[in-house]
């Protein structure tokens, strides 16, 4: 599995600013009205999150995220093992409360 494979799929979406999409690293920003298309797609490719919005993140939860900023009680944890190693996708919601960061790594392991 590519990030740009889960990326191409949210085409359709607006984006607001691209930082960075890379082969191993996405870090995109959009508007909170269009969180519940986000997490279709993301929800399509990588399950149900792993942790969701207000809930407490569990030692395994900061431990595969510490590299990547970590993740905090407002944000939303996806995560999936695939062949080729881990992808996690998280939702940094701004205090603005009208732009969301997308940040996605894969992480070999």
């Amino acid at each position: 599995m590519k990030l740009r494979e889960i990326i191409d799929c949210c085409s359709e979406l607006n984006v607001t600013e691209k930082r960075c999409v890379s082969e191993d690293f996405v870090e995109l920003v959009f508007h909170t009205e269009q969180i519940e298309e986000w997490h279709r797609i993301l929800s399509a490719f990588l399950g149900d999150p792993q942790k969701r919005e207000g809930q407490q993140p569990t030692s395994q939860d900061l431990e595969i995220t510490k590299n990547t900023g970590g993740i905090r009680l407002e944000q939303t944890l996806f995560e999936k093992k695939f062949e080729n190693g881990v992808i996690i996708a998280k939702f940094w919601p701004w205090k603005d409360k009208i732009h969301i960061t997308l940040r996605m790594a894969l992480l070999v392991q």
